[in-house]
């Protein structure tokens, strides 16, 4: 059965008055849309239909059982056609680095000169959500919530695995293995995981915070696009906008998930011997997953929020491990010359699409460009992550300025990304450079391997021990927190906003996550890893055009405000 359409009007908090049922069966009447009382005259209403059924109580059914029907299509034909599934993949990546390289590139530019430009204006003033509102949380928990959605897992996979393979090659050395490699090496790994990657989260978690918080909509990813389409987005386009936000962030998650369960298994069979193989690592994911549920359905204040505060420390601790007992010197050194090399070779790495070495005649796929392995790569994970942790970073930031979110985002995060990406992989590229070595051989066998090869390398006995086994549990927190928050962040979107949704939802949309992510693995074999990476520049293609869409909305409805001040 289908409920009659969900009305939110200019008094939101209403609807929730006089429910004796529980939380979870109250919450699709009481979403977080607390409405800012100081411009409501341009307020659209807002209806949409939600499910009263048993099995979909609560949820808004074509989002829900639209997504369902795709990801359970795609479950079965990757299954059933593994093969030939895997090479479509292949055909697929290689279509979209060799025709929309340039466009990557230039959207990920576009966003973060958007958010520059937004911050120093005149609308960073504007509070989300009260004009006297205090922020919900604390800036330490804020961060940690922050950081650990938006890039831990993939960080611990990447900070050591990347400086080393642009360390053995790279555009901008002449030769590999050499100082000037390690310098553009490092120069490289802060502008994937940089400044460009957390603006790309920033627009959606923006754009999603003001839409809810001072303009009293669902926290939903239609709601972005309201000032555009108005009650259009009540219809079948919002429909599909939030069931391409929801098919972009399992897909995405699940690369993340596919890459936390290679490590993990490389870090139990660095310490306990265990064999690292498929089966091994889809009973990771199932694991995990389970521990996910669990923290998803104890919610953000309690879960999610005390897991991120988790990984901040245990991530302070490696990387205060790894400054201490490495090479202090070299990284701290290291630190300060890749953040001018980086900050002085900005704008030309930020429009850099290799276009003089794209012969079209010596095309072999995506793996005959540098452009294809990595930069088009990170920019597609950070867009195809860019709906779930925009939700999830609006969710936890009310009260907060669009000025002290902007910079708290893509400032604050991007500097403790700089110090991880050096306190890790510049141990590993000065063991290269003027120790022993051994790493570059270790990452190219087996990349999830890096950062047990960097500790052992450090020759510490017990204690280097003791960092491996942390950096193993580090990995399965952050695996933990990316997962649990996805499920929260989907079932947000089909509940059409509501926050605390009912808990049987939750565990299977968790379940869906990790259904995903042992599905590509399978289906990609040998190739497993860029199977996961496909899945994610795909289903960020499309979603891409929305969050373009998003800057334009944001920007009309920012400009009818002041309008209504003045």
């Amino acid at each position: 059965m289908i409920r009659p359409p969900r009305t939110f009007d200019q008094h939101p908090q209403k609807q929730s008055e006089g429910c004796n049922m529980k939380p979870e069966e109250c919450a699709v009447e009481a979403a977080p849309t607390l409405l800012s009382h100081d411009f409501k005259s341009d307020l659209h209403e807002v209806s949409v239909a939600i499910s009263q059924s048993p099995w979909l109580k609560g949820l808004n059914p074509v989002v829900t059982l639209g997504s369902l029907a795709i990801i359970v299509g795609v479950i079965f034909a990757v299954l059933g056609f593994q093969e030939e599934a895997a090479a479509l993949f292949d055909r697929v990546r290689s279509g979209i680095t060799y025709y929309f390289t340039w466009y990557y590139v230039l959207i990920a530019a576009l966003f973060l000169l958007f958010n520059g430009w937004l911050a120093f204006s005149r609308f960073g003033s504007i509070r989300l959500g009260h004009a006297d509102e205090k922020p919900q949380y604390g800036y330490f928990s804020w961060f940690a919530m922050v950081f650990s959605a938006g890039q831990g897992i993939g960080l611990i996979f990447w900070s050591i695995a990347e400086p080393i393979f642009h360390l053995q090659s790279n555009p901008f050395a002449a030769e590999g293995m050499s100082p000037e490699a390690a310098e553009s090496a490092m120069r490289i790994t802060f502008f994937h995981w940089g400044l460009h990657a957390w603006s790309i989260y920033c627009i959606v978690a923006l754009a999603l915070a003001y839409a809810a918080y001072r303009k009293g909509l669902p926290l939903t990813i239609r709601s972005t696009l309201r000032p555009l389409f108005g009650k259009r987005m009540d219809g079948a386009l919002g429909h599909t906008v939030d069931i391409m936000a929801i098919l972009a962030t399992i897909f995405g998650v699940a690369t993340s998930l596919g890459l936390g369960a290679q490590q993990i298994n490389a870090g139990l069979s660095r310490l306990v011997g265990l064999d690292s193989s498929v089966v091994v690592q889809l009973a990771i994911i199932a694991v995990i997953t389970l521990v996910a549920m669990i923290s998803a359905v104890s919610g953000v204040d309690r879960g999610v929020k005390r897991l991120s505060e988790l990984n901040i420390w245990l991530t302070v601790a490696l990387v205060l491990f790894f400054f201490i007992w490495g090479p202090t010197r070299y990284l701290i050194m290291s630190l300060v010359d890749a953040t001018g090399d980086y900050l002085a070779s900005f704008i030309e790495m930020s429009f850099w699409t290799d276009a003089s070495h794209q012969d079209p005649a010596k095309w072999e796929g995506w793996k005959s460009s540098w452009q294809g392995w990595w930069t088009v790569f990170y920019w597609g994970w950070w867009l195809s992550w860019a709906p779930f942790v925009g939700v999830f970073i609006a969710r936890v930031s009310r009260g907060r300025t669009i000025r002290e979110f902007i910079f708290g985002v893509i400032g604050v995060s991007s500097l403790l990304t700089f110090i991880w990406v050096v306190a890790f992989g510049g141990t590993a590229v000065s063991n290269e450079l003027f120790a022993d070595g051994g790493i570059s051989a270790a990452v190219s066998k087996d990349v999830a391997n890096a950062f047990f090869a960097t500790v052992d390398s450090m020759s510490l006995g017990g204690l280097g021990t003791m960092a491996l086994w942390l950096g193993a549990v580090l990995v399965a927190t952050y695996f933990i927190t990316s997962s649990d928050s996805a499920t929260l962040v989907m079932t947000t979107i089909m509940s059409h906003g509501a926050v605390h949704t009912a808990a049987r939802h939750r565990v299977f949309w968790g379940v869906q996550q990790g259904l995903v992510a042992g599905v590509l693995l399978v289906a990609g074999g040998a190739a497993s890893l860029a199977t996961l990476q496909t899945a994610a520049i795909a289903s960020a293609l499309p979603f891409s055009v929305i969050m373009l869409l998003m800057c334009l909305s944001l920007v009309k409805a920012l400009r009818q405000e002041s309008i209504a001040k003045d």
